[in-house]
This record gives structure tokens, C-alpha cells and sequence, in this order.
């Protein structure tokens, strides 16, 4: 059993390396050795624990589809109000580890793409409040600002 399941771990890694050459192997090794060695091992203990019976399966399935790790971690929905007015409102997902003074980075990045996709010279906030929306059973940090895009002054047309 534990030969299995060490074979079926290490399968993903052992495809990856394929397209290791002498250049980056060095570079593959710093940045999935540690990886690997947690994944089997702690495969290894979960057998040995008798883990991999369906309850604990589910609660892991329940744990997961809560935290979500690779969701992102700011919903963003944008409101367009005139040709030169945009709103948005961003809400912190809720169970986060780490990233709450983040907000203010969000908001800009976002009006900065804005930016580039419109063809827009630059952007004024006209608007930034920042808080916590006390929801059960997690308070969430909520972002609501109004920013204008502003075309270009020296060259209107572009």
C-alpha cells in the first residue's frame, strides 16, 4: 500500500522532470524538494493514521470548498456610473490567512487596469472608504471607492 501511494505521489513530480536539463535542475530541486517531501510524507503518516477512510475524506472535501486556497482573495465588481466614472466595490473572501492590509493595493491595481484596457491616460480617486462588514460567521474587510478616468490631456484623440 505504501509503495502505491508513493508511486501515485510522485508521478506528477517524476512528468515534471522531463523538462528539467542541467540548467534548471538546480532551480527545480530548491523549489519543489520541499514540496514533494511534505506531500509524501505526510501521505505516508495520513496512511499510517488510518486517514484515508471516506469521513476524513469528506471533512476534507468540506474544509476545502470553506477555505478555497487558490480562490482569490478579493471578490471585485465594478460599476460603470458615466462615460469617465467607474465604481468599485471589493470584499475580502472569508477565511483569508493573511493579506489584510492588502486593500488599498487591490483598489489601485485594479483602477491601473482600468486604465490600460480603456486607453486611458491616468485615473483621480474621487472617492476611497475602507472598513469591516460584520457578517456570521466571519466579519469581512469591504472596499468602496469612485475613481475617474482621465484621458489624455496633451493628446485628447488617443
Amino acid at each position: 500500500m505504501r509503495a502505491r501511494l508513493f508511486c501515485l505521489l510522485a508521478l506528477p513530480l517524476a512528468t515534471g522532470c522531463a523538462s528539467i536539463n542541467e540548467e534548471n535542475a538546480g532551480l527545480f530541486v530548491r523549489d519543489y524538494s520541499a514540496a514533494a517531501a511534505g506531500v509524501v510524507g505526510a501521505a505516508m503518516t495520513a496512511s499510517e493514521l488510518s486517514y484515508f477512510e471516506p469521513e476524513y475524506f469528506a471533512g476534507a472535501l468540506i474544509a476545502y470548498s470553506i477555505y478555497d486556497p487558490f480562490a482569490p482573495a478579493w471578490q471585485i465588481r465594478v460599476t460603470q456610473l458615466d462615460d469617465e466614472h467607474r465604481e468599485l466595490d471589493l470584499r475580502m473572501k472569508l477565511l483569508v490567512t493573511g493579506g489584510e492590509g492588502e486593500a488599498r493595493q487591490v483598489f489601485l491595481r485594479s483602477a491601473r487596469k482600468m486604465v490600460r484596457d480603456g486607453g486611458y491616460a491616468s485615473f483621480d480617486i474621487v472617492r476611497y472608504e475602507e472598513g469591516m462588514e460584520p457578517s456570521r460567521p466571519f466579519a469581512r474587510r469591504v472596499v468602496n471607492g469612485e475613481i475617474r478616468l482621465v484621458k489624455s490631456r496633451l493628446f485628447p484623440d488617443l
